[in-house]
């Protein structure tokens, strides 16, 4: 048994509709290994439960899985806004969303990010996850901004990047490049406070101070 493996044995497991979603995924979608996961998917349900946010903004949808497990820890009366940029997933998101009773509570919006970001200047949002274009998420981070009320939470997935974020291999990789400048630019931000969890690909906890 690995030490992945034994995490997730003595891990809270995920609900059938997620497990369905999983399975899914991996069959009828590329690149499953996007999906956050059980373990993952389990820690961001149990940040969330912790913030009990009214608002949750989720850039990167993927297959909904992530966006389900943050809406479980929305307070009452709670509404989780997702972006994804792939048009083509929308149906697929749609129904996935769709067999939880937490759907009613999601709202899809598909476009790019940043721009549909802008739409929603006047919300205020409790916790944000930046799970989308890795090369934009310093512009993420900047956009995201004004829309979280100080002491709010921003999350940020792959901040580690399979390691590739150390990796001189990786020098000429647009995608590690992104997320090494935006590793770079919270490290010398004092607006915020973070720390980088080595939770599967690396998932670093914002929390805007100033």
């Amino acid at each position: 048994m690995t030490l992945e493996e034994y995490i997730s044995l003595h891990t809270s497991p995920e609900n059938e509709v997620l497990e369905a979603i999983t399975r899914d995924t991996h069959v009828h979608i590329l690149n499953p290994h996007m999906l956050s996961g059980h373990v993952q998917g389990r820690v961001l349900s149990m940040l969330s439960h912790m913030i009990r946010p009214k608002r949750i903004l989720e850039l990167g949808t993927f297959t909904g899985y992530s966006a389900l497990c943050l809406a479980e820890g929305l307070a009452e009366g709670g509404r989780l806004i997702t972006i994804e940029h792939n048009d083509e997933l929308e149906e697929t998101i749609q129904r996935n969303l769709s067999r939880s009773p937490l759907c009613e509570r999601i709202e899809l919006r598909i476009g790019d990010c940043k721009l549909v970001i802008g739409d929603l200047k006047d919300q205020v949002f409790d916790l944000v996850f930046i799970d989308a274009d890795k090369r934009e998420y310093c512009a993420y981070l900047d956009a995201v901004y004004p829309l979280v009320p100080v002491g709010g939470f921003i999350l940020a997935d792959n901040t580690l990047w399979d390691g590739h974020i150390i990796d001189p291999a990786y020098d000429k990789d647009k995608q590690t490049l992104g997320l090494r400048a935006f590793n770079d630019k919270l490290k010398e931000d004092d607006r915020f406070e973070q720390v980088i969890l080595p939770l599967r690909d690396g998932l670093t906890m914002i929390r805007k101070i100033k």
